[in-house]
């Protein structure tokens, strides 16, 4: 039996996605902004983001290869400019 949604947390929170999410599609979703398969925004801009699944970093250049599972956890971290 195939799952039509997948249950992840998401910086802490639960939220479903489509069954054959990858992290470049909830990446684009959570932030809003339609990206290309190699991880950059589509409009150009910086995204200023790094994704973790489980606890270890996705590189950009993966996150279309890498298909979400029920259950796991995605962090989303923007990084902040200033010190």
């Amino acid at each position: 039996m195939t799952t039509a949604t997948l249950a992840l947390q998401v910086n802490g929170e639960a939220r479903t996605f489509p069954a054959g999410t990858t992290v470049l599609d909830a990446v684009g979703t959570l932030l809003g902004r339609e990206l290309r398969p190699d991880g950059r925004a589509a409009d150009g801009g910086s995204l200023g983001v790094a994704v973790a699944l489980d606890e270890v970093v996705v590189p950009r250049s993966r996150w279309a290869g890498t298909a979400l599972t029920d259950g796991q956890q995605l962090e989303i971290v923007t990084a902040v400019q200033g010190g």
